[in-house]
């Protein structure tokens, strides 16, 4: 995986939660989704993103990205409980969501940077 297929497969998950939020029907698990390692872009970090494990950049990344999925987790607990969780109050742009999912973006941007010089 690239660096543009990262940010991807990362952004990806607005949508997941998107619709879990609409419906939460217990198909996202809080527990799992709280693991960095088991989606596409953790998997990366753990696999072949280690290869970049001497830059700080990658070290940036990964908290930035475990960070990403407690936030994430959060948001299946809260709709699993029954809150009222609104896209825009869970998801907007002014949410914790956002601003984990920007830095974790821009850790891999920075890391892009430094791998392509």
């Amino acid at each position: 995986m690239n660096f543009d297929e990262a940010v991807k497969a990362h952004s990806e998950w607005k949508t997941k939660l998107s619709h879990y939020i609409r419906k939460p029907d217990g198909s996202l698990k809080a527990a799992d989704v709280g693991v960095d390692n088991k989606c596409t872009l953790g998997q990366w970090i753990y696999g072949e993103g280690s290869a970049h494990s001497s830059l700080p950049e990658y070290g940036t990344l990964k908290a930035e990205h475990a960070k990403f999925h407690k936030c994430a987790a959060s948001i299946i607990t809260r709709a699993d409980k029954g809150e009222n969780v609104t896209e825009e109050v869970m998801l907007g742009s002014k949410s914790e969501y956002a601003a984990c999912s920007s830095h974790v973006v821009a850790a891999i941007m920075a890391m892009k940077a430094k791998v392509k010089k």
